[in-house]
């Protein structure tokens, strides 16, 4: 029989090989023309969307510091500290399906609320999980940690790659970082989410939207999140790939 963490493993390997597939066409030709619309912003107004993001989520950060509780999974196996982070997002996804639902059915006004919304609770998300397996956010390295595996969970296909490479390398990739590329950080974000949420702001259509987007959105970094932290956990038994 298999224990716990074989399964793990094979998890993990399918997760690897589909996160790292080549995109199909029409998500190739959206990152295109994303990218031509990227070019005919004006940089200032590139600098100023960047500077509101990064201290938008440094913001988030430390309150999401403040408010977790960094004992909850002492002791647990990792069985248990899966089962945990699988309860913790229920309860963040029923949250966001909220959030969704509400900013989306108010209007325009309330659709671009959501933004900052929901970036808050994705990142109060990501702390509890650190947490559950045993790290310790008040260390700088785990939250440029947390900040790479939300980079990971959503950005275009050539920054997955990246990303992932460096989370897969942690312990010898982390000495190189001094902090996140922000630029990089909230335009893979902002291109990853502009077409739902213009979707979000369309009267008597937003509400639907809202509640089904934000479900998958935390399904996504559920699933990145768990993930992630395992491969970080067992990374030291080297995985057949």
């Amino acid at each position: 029989m298999k224990t716990y963490e074989q399964e793990v493993y094979e998890e993990l390997k399918i997760w690897r090989r589909n996160l790292l597939k080549k995109s199909g066409f029409i998500t190739q030709l959206s990152k295109k023309t994303q990218m031509k619309i990227n070019g005919l912003i004006p940089e200032r107004a590139h600098r100023i969307i960047t500077e509101s993001i990064k201290n938008m989520v440094k913001a988030t950060l430390i309150g999401s510091n403040i408010t977790t509780n960094k004992q909850q999974s002492a002791g647990l196996s990792l069985i248990e500290k899966d089962q945990l982070l699988k309860e913790k997002l229920t309860s963040y996804r029923k949250t966001a399906v909220i959030e969704g639902a509400g900013t989306g059915a108010g209007g325009f006004f309330l659709g671009l609320a959501d933004f900052p919304m929901l970036l808050s609770i994705k990142m109060k998300f990501l702390f509890e999980a650190a947490a559950i397996y045993g790290f310790d956010t008040r260390q700088y390295e785990e939250r440029l940690f947390i900040l790479h595996v939300f980079q990971l969970a959503f950005s275009s296909e050539t920054k997955r790659k990246e990303t992932f490479y460096i989370l897969e390398n942690w312990e010898s990739e982390q000495e190189k970082l001094a902090d996140m590329d922000w630029r990089v950080f909230q335009q893979e974000y902002r291109d990853y989410m502009d077409l739902v949420k213009l979707l979000q702001l369309v009267p008597g259509f937003g509400a639907i939207v809202g509640a089904y987007a934000n479900h998958n959105l935390l399904d996504t970094l559920g699933e990145t999140t768990m993930n992630a932290y395992r491969l970080r956990l067992l990374m030291t038994q080297p995985l057949d790939y």
